[in-house]
């Protein structure tokens, strides 16, 4: 099976140096799509509500052939607090 490698950009990149087997491209697509929820679940903004989450495939030649993008943004609907 080929080798796929999931680099992480949440505000901090994290360039995946493993690696994860996957049949074909589009199980690792769908492996991008499973990751990027839990990655927003674990990294909260610190920076306010607004934050991205990016996931870049590389194949196992190290060209980028897939990325995928989750974004969070929060607004606050009044200005009381209470």
């Amino acid at each position: 099976m080929p080798r796929y490698f999931f680099d992480i950009h949440d505000g901090h990149f994290q360039r995946d140096e493993d690696g994860t087997e996957c049949a074909d491209f589009e199980a690792a697509r769908r492996e991008a799509m499973i990751v990027l929820p839990d990655i927003a679940r674990w990294v909260i903004p610190t920076d306010g509500d607004r934050q991205t989450y990016t996931v870049i495939i590389r194949d196992e030649g190290g060209v980028p052939v897939y990325t995928a993008t989750l974004t969070f943004t929060g607004l606050r609907l009044n200005d009381t607090e209470g």
